[in-house]
């Protein structure tokens, strides 16, 4: 019934809004996703696929993903959300994390995660890669990190 994804696209945003939910969405929107419906899979790296650019994805589709995300209302926060990518031949894990954390802190957590699932499996060594973003509050703010699976 599904078809294993051959693509991987990472993506991130941040954003304001008026409420916790436009912030969000609006995040979406930076990221290039806003217009679709995202499932939420766990976080394994197909084996065979490959990191690429966003394709053009109709509106409406539903769309499996991994993602992080942040929201605050509390001004002058720093926050993030972290997709971190292992990447070999036969595979790997995708690993996230939000936080009110700048953006180097969040990916060195990430990457300790993304480092002991990829030993856990075997997978060593590997390529290593992350999509971040990073926002300063304003008023009410969001950070999101996706990936994007898709079959091409």
């Amino acid at each position: 019934m599904y078809e294993r994804p051959t693509k991987v696209c990472l993506v991130w945003g941040a954003a304001e809004g008026d409420s916790e939910l436009t912030a969000f969405d609006n995040a979406l929107l930076k990221a290039g996703i806003g217009h679709l419906n995202l499932i939420a899979v766990t976080s394994i790296f197909p084996e065979g696929a490959s990191l690429s650019s966003l394709p053009d994805i109709p509106t409406g589709t539903l769309t499996p993903t991994v993602y992080a995300k942040i929201v605050s209302e509390s001004p002058g926060e720093t926050i993030s959300s972290c997709i971190g990518v292992g990447v070999t031949s036969k595979g790997g894990v995708l690993m996230e994390a939000h936080g009110p954390w700048p953006a180097e802190q969040i990916e060195d957590r990430v990457r300790r995660m993304v480092d002991e699932g990829m030993r856990k499996r075997g997978l060593e060594p590997y390529e290593l890669h992350f999509a971040t973003a990073e926002h300063v509050v304003e008023k009410i703010g969001s950070a999101v990190a996706a990936a994007v699976l898709w079959r091409r």
